[in-house]
C-alpha cells in the first residue's frame, strides 16, 4: 500500500506484512515491481539523536606484519585496545584477505539477489533453526516498522556446512571467505586478548570465535530514503564483528549522541565489538549502536560475519572475565550461555535499546 500522508483508519498492517512475506520477494521484489513510493509498512518515526556534519575518522589499523615485528605489534595492540575502549568500531587494512577475494564475495551476494526469483525462493524461511536462510527482516512480525533490505544468513561454524546447501551463485567464493574470515578473527582476538592484559590466546580459549555466521545484506534503492531505514539502530549481539561493504556507503555509528558516517574505504575491513564481548570484558571493550541509512543509490551490498554460536545449544556460561576483576571493578554482569543472550535479543527485536541492561547484576 502506497503512503499517501495520513495512514487511512482501515490500514490493516497485519494484511501488508503477510502478504509482503508470502511473495518471497522481498524488497527487492517490491523494487523491480516499479514502487514509487515507500510502502506504509516500512515507515518509520524519525531519529532523536543528531547526525553529524563534522567529517569523523574512524581509527584505520594498519596490520601488516603483525607477527614478525613485535614494535609494530605493540603498537597495534594499543591501537586495538584504544578503539575497542572508546569507539567500538575500528578499520583494518593490510588484514591478509586478498582484494580479489572480497570483491567476488561482495559479487557473489550480488548474484544470489539479482538471479531468478523463483530460485531464490528456495531458500526463503522464517525458520531461525535452518543453517541456510534468505528472507527480509527477521524481526518482520515483531518491528514497529520494516527496514529497506533483504537478508541471506548461513551458520558455518562450529559444525562444518555441507557446500551444496548453499546458493550456486556464491557456494565457492562463500566458503573460501570464510576460512579468510576465521584466520583474521583468530587473529583479532589475539590482539584483543593482549589489549586486556592477558594472554594472547586467552578469547581464543575461551571460544570467542567457536561459531561463524555470514550475513549478506542487499539494500535496493529506495525511492523514499528519508522515510525508513536499511537497518535500525542496535548493537550486535556476538563477540565479534568483521563487516565487508561495497563502495555505496550507508553505515553510521552513534559516538556522543551523533550518529558518523562509516566511510568505504577500498579493500579495508570494518570491526566493531560485540554485546557478547562487552559482557566478558566488563565494559571494559564497548559495544555501540549502529545503522544502514536507506539511500536512492544502490543496491548497496553488504557481508558481515558474527563470531557467535547463536541459536546453537551449549551450557556453557559467559560471564565477565576473573583476570580482569578487582575490588574496585567487581562484576557488572550475570553469566548467560550464548543461546539465552541471543534467544532474549530476538524477542525484542531491533527496537534501538541493547539487550545487555537485562543480564546486570
Amino acid at each position: 500500500m502506497p503512503v499517501t500522508g495520513k495512514v487511512p483508519d482501515d490500514y490493516d498492517r497485519a494484511s501488508e506484512l503477510k502478504a509482503f512475506d508470502e511473495s518471497k520477494a522481498g524488497v527487492k521484489g517490491l523494487v523491480d515491481s516499479g514502487v514509487s513510493m515507500v510502502p506504509r509498512m516500512f515507515i518509520r518515526p524519525p531519529d532523536k539523536s543528531g547526525t553529524s556534519n563534522v567529517r569523523f575518522n574512524f581509527p584505520v589499523i594498519d596490520l601488516h606484519r603483525m607477527e614478525d615485528d613485535p614494535i609494530r605489534r605493540k603498537q597495534m595492540v594499543e591501537a586495538v585496545r584504544e578503539a575497542s575502549e572508546t569507539l567500538g568500531f575500528f578499520t583494518v587494512v593490510n588484514h591478509g584477505i586478498p582484494e580479489t577475494v572480497l570483491e567476488e564475495t561482495i559479487d557473489g551476494t550480488r548474484r544470489f539477489y539479482e538471479q531468478d526469483n523463483e530460485v531464490k525462493k528456495e531458500f526463503y524461511t522464517r525458520d531461525q533453526t535452518r543453517e541456510v536462510i534468505y528472507n527480509s527482516n527477521f524481526d518482520l512480525y515483531t518491528s514497529k516498522a520494516a527496514s529497506w533490505r533483504d537478508t541471506f544468513y548461513c551458520l558455518l561454524a562450529p559444525h562444518p556446512l555441507d557446500p551444496q546447501q548453499l546458493p550456486a551463485t556464491c557456494r565457492d567464493i562463500l566458503m573460501e571467505y570464510k576460512e579468510e574470515i576465521m584466520r583474521l578473527g583468530h587473529k583479532l582476538l589475539e590482539l584483543m586478548s593482549e589489549a586486556l592484559g592477558l594472554n594472547r590466546n586467552h578469547l581464543k580459549d575461551m571460544d570467542c570465535a567457536e561459531g561463524l555466521a555470514m550475513v549478506c545484506h542487499y539494500y535496493p534503492a529506495c525511492p523514499q530514503p528519508e522515510l525508513t531505514m536499511g537497518i535500525t539502530n542496535h548493537s550486535d549481539n556476538d563477540f565479534l564483528t568483521i563487516l565487508l561493504q561495497d563502495q555505496i556507503g550507508g553505515l553510521q555509528v552513534l559516538h556522543q549522541d551523533q550518529w558518523v558516517d562509516v566511510l568505504p574505504m577500498p579493500g579495508a575491513l570494518v570491526i566493531n565489538i560485540g554485546d557478547l564481548m562487552q559482557l566478558i570484558t566488563n565494559d571494559r571493550f564497548k559495544s555501540v549502536e549502529h545503522r544502514v541509512l536507506a539511500n536512492q543509490r544502490g543496491p548497496r551490498v553488504s557481508v558481515a560475519c558474527f563470531f557467535s554460536t547463536f541459536h546453537l545449544p551449549s551450557s556453557k556460561i559467559y560471564e565477565p572475565i576473573k583476570e580482569l576483576l578487582s575490588e574496585e571493578n567487581p562484576p557488572k554482569y550475570r553469566g548467560t550461555t550464548v543461546r539465552d543472550y541471543v534467544t532474549y535479543n530476538r524477542s525484542k527485536g531491533l527496537d534501538g535499546t541493547s539487550a545487555l541492561p537485562h543480564f546486570m547484576l
